[in-house]
């Protein structure tokens, strides 16, 4: 290992050094802790007596090697304060852990799975001119064996159940939540204990390799959701590890985050190796496609909050660590969760940008769930709503989401969040989501809104997939399913998101109406999309569209196998003034989107 990168925060590997390692010779266990007195390793192959571990390198780091050791058994490290009290921590490097509440390291031999995926990992992209349709899940929770808490299946047996679906349903990426291994099922793995360890929840590493594989070998990439900004308070992990606040800030003003969790302590350079480190894991061992990092508006600014000024610290760790990833693996993709108007986050580190390939646009997120949940009947003063979004757009690379945040305490489910009652409900979502997917910016949904999911989402629950068996939700899900692969089939939706070319308002102004109209161009097709979001049918819409001569209609919200009415009508106006204007007349269905194929002169 490169020790003086360590200590500075430049490297990415610093885990092929410490934790635990299989060798010919045995395990070598390796762990940094300069503020022990004494270290020792306790474990299955020694009836969990303590063998003392003896100081390496520069004297912060300690090793021991037992011949005896072997893949699968579990071990700690028996840390003692320079006070001679001792704590039992698990290895912030191991490779896997036991199933809460127990708390030891697993001893994991990386080297036995072999992929099959180089067909994938050559012609990988970050997607930046290609359709991304992301669908996001909880492991745990999408299906279970029972109704059992801690029945879950593992990651091989998901494979076999998840990939049909996302093929079927029409995306093209997982985002799966935080893997890392946590205590805490309630945190859904944002609070973790185990940055190296794959949550023994669902099985072995082996096991969650050969799911990524079997993923990839189906055309599905995964992209994790990783955290970088704070870890679990349990005492046997992260918090005080050499009896000292070692990867957290000593002061609790700064120390603790609003969840009640140890901030990372980004100005030391041991803990940006770890972060960095554990990033490149996941994606040079999984084979992962791609990180989301959580909370990024957290290490931006202290405690998230833009009044107490920037982490100028956790800002160059960020920027660093993209860098750094970016350079060993340029295909994958970056994404920020991040809420904040902070500039450049998906500008180049080069440029002064945090170096991220996509940022999620929570302020469309926010402001368009408004509009919906608005009674139709005021809708016409919130047309803001729905067009300042392509005010900021340009800003950065937006990623749409509806992620998991949105479907729980207490704010409802995105089908639940439409305006009026439950039949009302569905021909509004459906044209909330026309809009979406027309919108610039790469998707992503949560599971359970496909199918129009009415209760919240429940970590110990799996989806109420019996919604399927009423003719609204079975309509619904059709839709989003054509939906979904309509967007992956046409280059006009995603060519050129980040262009300016690639999108411009035909009808921005007829709020008070609620109809609004925009072009998606790509290189070698124009659509038009046309949106009645009033509970009214608007006859004599008119609208020109520069240079078009007739319109194919070629998506619709209102087709009756969707549970709607039939779609609207449109006819062309003949130019009468030698103006040479292309003018089209429109009767819009209430609460409906129409997506139209330009044909030009």
């Amino acid at each position: 290992m490169d020790f003086y990168g360590f200590y500075t925060g430049k490297i990415f590997d610093a885990y092929k050094y410490l934790g635990a390692h299989v060798t010919e010779k045995g395990v070598v266990f390796r762990t940094f802790a300069p503020s022990a007195s004494k270290i020792s390793v306790i474990g299955e192959f020694n009836d969990w007596e303590e063998s003392p571990m003896e100081k390496a390198h520069d004297g912060n780091f300690w090793e021991f090697t037992s011949e005896k050791a072997r893949p699968g058994m579990m071990y700690k490290y028996r840390i003692y304060d320079q006070a001679g009290h001792f704590i039992d921590h698990c290895d912030p490097y191991g490779y896997g852990m036991e199933l809460r509440p127990n708390t030891a390291s697993i001893i994991r031999d990386t080297e036995t799975y072999h992929f099959h995926d180089a067909s994938w990992m050559k012609k990988r992209t970050a997607r930046l001119r290609e359709p991304l349709n992301i669908y996001e899940i909880h492991f745990g929770s999408f299906r279970k064996p029972s109704d059992e808490p801690d029945a879950w299946y593992n990651y091989e047996e998901m494979a076999d159940i998840l990939i049909p679906y996302v093929k079927e349903n029409g995306y093209n990426y997982l985002e799966i939540m935080p893997l890392c291994e946590y205590p805490s099922d309630e945190s859904w793995g944002y609070q973790g204990t185990g940055f190296f360890s794959p949550t023994s929840r669902y099985g072995t590493a082996d096991q969650l390799k050969a799911f990524v594989d079997a993923c990839h070998q189906n055309n599905i990439g995964i992209i994790l959701d990783f955290v970088p900004v704070h870890f679990a308070v349990d005492y046997y992990a992260l918090a005080n590890y050499d009896g000292t606040a070692l990867y957290e800030y000593p002061h609790a003003a700064v120390g603790q985050s609003e969840w009640g969790s140890c901030n990372f302590m980004h100005s030391r350079g041991e803990v940006r190796s770890f972060l960095q480190s554990a990033a490149n894991y996941w994606l040079t061992e999984f084979h992962m496609d791609g990180l989301r990092m959580d909370a990024i508006s957290r290490a931006i600014y202290w405690q998230g909050t833009p009044e107490r000024g920037v982490n100028s610290n956790a800002v160059e760790f960020l920027k660093n660590m993209n860098r750094g990833l970016k350079k060993l693996h340029p295909s994958a993709i970056l994404a920020a969760e991040d809420s904040t108007s902070f500039p450049g986050v998906t500008d180049a580190p080069e440029t002064g940008g945090l170096g991220f390939d996509y940022k999620w646009d929570m302020g469309w997120m926010n402001d368009t769930l408004d509009y919906f949940r608005t009674d139709p009947l005021f809708r016409g003063g919130c047309g803001s709503k729905l067009t300042f979004s392509m005010a900021y757009y340009y800003d950065s690379n937006y990623l749409l989401p509806l992620s998991h945040d949105e479907v729980v305490h207490g704010k409802a489910t995105i089908l639940q969040k439409m305006f009026g009652d439950y039949e009302m409900k569905f021909p509004q979502a459906r044209a909330f989501y026309m809009y979406m997917y027309a919108h610039p910016g790469k998707k992503l949904n949560f599971m359970g809104n496909e199918i129009g999911h009415f209760r919240e989402w429940d970590e110990k629950r799996e989806q109420d997939w019996n919604l399927l068996d009423f003719p609204a939700h079975q309509d619904f899900h059709r839709f989003m399913t054509d939906l979904n692969r309509f967007y992956l089939e046409h280059p006009a939706f995603f060519e050129k998101d980040y262009d300016a070319d690639g999108f411009q308002w035909l009808d921005c102004h007829s709020e008070e109406r609620c109809v609004y109209a925009f072009e998606r161009a790509g290189k070698k097709e124009r659509i038009v999309a046309v949106f009645n979001f009033s509970g009214a049918e608007q006859n004599g819409y008119q609208l020109e569209i520069p240079g078009a001569v007739k319109l194919e209609r070629i998506f619709c919200s209102e087709l009756p196998a969707y549970g709607g009415k039939g779609g609207g009508e449109v006819k062309f106006l003949p130019d009468t003034s030698d103006s040479g204007k292309s003018v089209f007349e429109f009767t819009l269905l209430p609460f409906s989107a129409e997506y139209y194929m330009i044909k030009e002169i």
